[in-house]
């Protein structure tokens, strides 16, 4: 009976509505250090879409990357940021949550709509909007980047901006990818990475290993941010 109740789309809405909550108030609350903003003022500046990566474990966070305002900066006016999650339940909350927050969602992640959910963030980017995506989602292996971020970004000539965002109090969570749960009243840092061009014709491993390792770079980069070691 409970797993029906939870599983009920009031119930779904309830719990989104509730975590948003909460995040909005991790935000708020959190002393932010940010590193290579100007990375994303480029994006904004140009028009030119982009596609941002960054690791599964920082879901619950991701929203900031794109939201985050400074006093006196330009935001990104019309351009919208899309992020693409699974369809099974789980990404439904995560979409939800997402949207509550300020990014929009397109499903599609998973083994079923893998193919559509690929072909939906090919036409976001021909579009003109900035697409958000989790390289090693929705199963991992943690930290494992899968092949599609790079062949969305050749296909699409769209640059990759690897971000890193981390809080200095929080819990991790038992989940395959020991996602962040947040917790208000610390310190965070968000991190830009450079943008990362790949051609048509590319080596997919190269470019996959450059990605991730840029991935890691900015992740481990905010969490000194985050942990006053920088």
């Amino acid at each position: 009976m409970l797993k029906r109740l939870l599983r009920h789309p009031r119930a779904l809405a309830l719990g989104a509505a509730a975590i948003a909550a909460w995040l909005r108030l991790v935000h708020r609350t959190t002393r932010w250090r940010i590193e290579g903003r100007e990375h994303a003022r480029a994006v904004w500046e140009s028009g030119v879409p982009a596609i941002g990566a960054f690791w599964h474990e920082q879901v619950p966070l991701m929203a900031f990357i794109w939201t985050h305002r400074i006093a006196g900066e330009a935001g990104p006016g019309r351009m919208r940021c899309v992020v693409l999650v699974s369809r099974h339940r789980d990404g439904r909350l995560i979409g939800d949550i997402a949207t509550r927050l300020g990014i929009e969602a397109t499903y599609g992640s998973s083994s079923k709509g893998a193919l559509e959910g690929f072909r939906e963030l090919l036409r976001l980017l021909e579009d003109g909007h900035t697409v958000a995506i989790t390289p090693d989602g929705p199963r991992g292996p943690r930290r494992v980047a899968q092949p599609g971020v790079a062949r969305l970004a050749a296909l699409s000539g769209a640059k990759v901006v690897p971000v890193g965002i981390a809080v200095s109090r929080r819990r991790r969570l038992k989940t395959w990818d020991r996602m962040i749960f947040p917790l208000p009243f610390g310190r965070g840092g968000m991190v830009y990475g450079a943008p990362i061009a790949v051609a048509p014709d590319a080596d997919e491993s190269a470019v996959l290993a450059e990605i991730a390792a840029a991935m890691d770079a900015a992740a481990a980069r905010a969490e000194a941010l985050a942990e006053g070691r920088a």
